[in-house]
């Protein structure tokens, strides 16, 4: 009586496991897949990060939990500042989630890089970065950039980097300063997660962002190694716009907001 039960139990197990080993073998494969499509893309040093029109620099949080200044934040601030100084981009689209009256991600951006002496007319604030995908797909439709430079930590740049080919951008990778803090581990086991998402976001389920809108050119202004080449009307111009003290932006509800 009981030799029948066990039989069906054994190989209900057997089944299980071969479900569950064949899962994990899908969700590896997944993973370096991503992986080796953006291997060579990404440069760890910032010195030696190339150039780009655009650097797009991804939102997160600017406090941990506990209450302490996220180093995740810190560090791609750092980096989007270091890469403005150094001419390697010209512009910066800063990215970030917005969904609440009382957390804005881009306009903490903005103050900070603001801080970094970036100049407002090198920042282009979108406050409807809600996720990687979201913030590439709006870069790509609402502010019609084709060429750009990543901003973000190493571990983010594979997947932000592979979405960014999918849509059909020519992007390249500069991974932002990070130092060893608690919990990165949980960060990295999470984006091996989201990047089995990720292939199902764009090839299963076509995947649309939130928000888009009217297509609003980023205005790149003229760097100050470029101003000698400029005509006199062309660099009076530039000189009027960039005086206004207030960063370019793009919200769901307002093609171009100015921060409060």
């Amino acid at each position: 009586m009981h030799r029948p039960f066990w039989k069906v139990f054994k190989a209900v197990l057997m089944s299980l496991g071969a479900l569950a080993l064949l899962a994990t073998l899908l969700f590896a494969l997944a993973n370096f897949y991503v992986l080796g499509r953006t291997q060579g893309k990404i440069e760890d040093e910032l010195s030696q990060c190339g150039s780009e029109p655009v650097g797009i620099v991804f939102g997160t949080s600017h406090w941990t939990r506990s209450g302490t200044r996220n180093p995740h934040f810190e560090g791609r601030m750092g980096a989007a500042a270091h890469l403005i100084h150094l001419g390697r981009v010209d512009h910066l689209l800063i990215s970030g989630d917005n969904s609440t009256r009382y957390y804005n991600e881009p306009v903490t951006m903005w103050r900070d890089l603001r801080g970094r002496d970036v100049r407002d007319e090198d920042m282009t604030l979108d406050y409807a970065g809600f996720s990687t995908f979201d913030t590439l797909a709006r870069a790509r439709d609402v502010f019609g950039v084709e060429r750009a430079l990543l901003v973000t930590q190493a571990w983010h740049l594979p997947r932000a980097l592979f979405i960014g080919e999918a849509l059909g951008l020519e992007v390249r990778g500069c991974a932002a300063p990070e130092r060893a803090v608690t919990g990165l581990w949980r960060l990295k086991l999470r984006e091996w997660v989201a990047r089995v998402a990720t292939l199902g976001d764009l090839y299963l389920w076509e995947r649309e962002p939130h928000f888009l809108g009217p297509l609003e050119p980023l205005q790149i202004m003229p760097r100050e190694r470029d101003r000698l080449l400029l005509p006199p009307g062309v660099l009076n111009a530039s000189d009027a716009a960039s005086g206004d003290d207030t960063a370019r932006g793009s919200a769901p509800d307002s093609p171009s907001s100015t921060p409060r």
